[in-house]
């Protein structure tokens, strides 16, 4: 009997423990053999690790043209990405060193779409597309502009630069922040904002005081995809690289009926000549800073009721109101003695033509002494006829 009892419990043991290992293994959900954990999802079901971002997001609408684009990876890196337009050709970008980046390089265009293509792999070996496009803006119109001096001029020492607009423009701070002179050696001076002209806004840069000869002018002017307020954005950009040529002054003193060009400090003319009569305000050769423009061998010049398509030989033109430094021959008489013009200054025609020969856009011509000043009714280009602090005013940044 005790034996007996000995093996019933033995038996009753055995089968708790079997029981219980059961039990054990349908918790687990483990199989003979090591096999995977039910419930748990395997490598080749788990999602990529590689995570892509593209900026614009993609569906994105009136993205700025010159807006950052780009696109980045975590846990992978990039396989031959591209942006391309709507014709599928790429656009200009960059990829990173280490494959984690693609940035585009050079403006888009208006009122276009942008698509994406290529993928990237991740640290897991799935690859996962980047694709995807954006539409850029569409302006409701495009501003361009216009420069006064060519790529590469020689200019005299009064030149300002002159930016002339083809329409009015909204958001002038937003425009002159985005235009920047640099000089060589470097030259205090600053934009103003002249009344609108030829149809649109102007914006000129002037130094605080006549070029330093020698000096070497760059402007960079961050003009396309700038939004000019009112609808308009910029068309282009736009630089200019010149340089400023030697010192020539011509002191030009009405009462004293002469005229001296200086150059580089030494006076290498002093001639007779014959300024504006003054009998009436539109025969008064205006005092103050006027500029070079112009110059012709040959002008055919006009002054209703005086004269008509009169041919006049070596004229400078000195203001855009019709004064110029020229020959004539009916005055040569009095050149020297007396002031008898309709406001130009008359030389002798061996002098006209010398000084002809010197003259270079941008020189200062500084008359002095008659009754009325040199204004914003006498032309394009008066710049030196306002003084500095009024001319920092002007500035949309003042």
């Amino acid at each position: 009997m005790h034996q007996l009892g000995i093996r019933r419990k033995r038996s009753r043991l055995a089968a708790l423990v079997a029981v219980l290992l059961a039990a054990m293994l349908a918790v687990a959900g483990c199989t003979i053999g090591g096999a995977e954990t039910a419930g748990e999802a395997s490598p080749a079901d788990k999602a990529p690790v590689a995570q892509v971002v593209e900026t614009p997001v993609v569906g994105a609408r009136d993205v700025s043209p010159i807006a950052p684009v780009s696109v980045t990876v975590t846990g992978g890196t990039l396989d031959e990405v591209a942006l391309n337009n709507s014709a599928g050709t790429p656009v200009a970008g960059q990829l990173s060193a280490d494959r984690t980046s693609y940035v585009v390089s050079e403006a888009l265009g208006y009122a276009a779409t942008y698509s994406w293509s290529g993928s990237a792999t991740g640290t897991d070996g799935k690859t996962v597309p980047v694709e995807g496009s954006f539409t850029t803006l569409a302006p409701d119109s495009q501003t361009g502009g216009t420069l006064n001096i060519a790529d590469g001029q020689e200019v005299g020492i009064a030149a300002p630069i002159t930016l002339q607009f083809d329409n009015s423009v909204v958001d002038k701070a937003a425009v002159e922040k985005a235009l920047v002179v640099t000089s060589v050696p470097a030259t205090a001076g600053s934009w103003a904002w002249l009344p609108d002209d030829n149809g649109g806004s102007r914006a000129h840069w002037r130094p605080a005081e006549y070029w330093v000869p020698g000096t070497v002018v760059h402007l960079d002017a961050k003009l396309y995809g700038l939004n000019y307020g009112g609808g308009a954005y910029g068309d282009q950009d736009l630089t200019l690289d010149f340089t400023i040529g030697r010192s020539q002054i011509v002191k030009a003193n009405a009462p004293s009926h002469r005229m001296q060009v200086v150059r580089d400090g030494q006076t290498i003319m002093d001639i007779p000549v014959s300024y504006g009569e003054g009998n009436e305000a539109r025969n008064v050769t205006r005092s103050g800073i006027h500029m070079v423009t112009e110059k012709y061998e040959d002008f055919l010049m006009s002054n209703p009721p005086f004269y008509e398509n009169v041919r006049e030989r070596w004229a400078v033109r000195i203001s855009n109101n019709g004064e110029f430094i020229h020959a004539n021959p009916q005055t040569t008489g009095v050149q020297g003695s007396s002031n008898v013009t309709n406001g130009c200054i008359n030389l002798s025609m061996s002098d006209a033509q010398e000084y002809f020969g010197t003259a270079l856009y941008g020189d200062p011509v500084e008359v002095t002494g008659t009754s009325i000043d040199l204004s914003a009714a006498d032309g394009d280009i008066y710049d030196w006829a306002i003084d500095l602090p009024t001319w920092k005013s002007m500035s949309a940044l003042a």
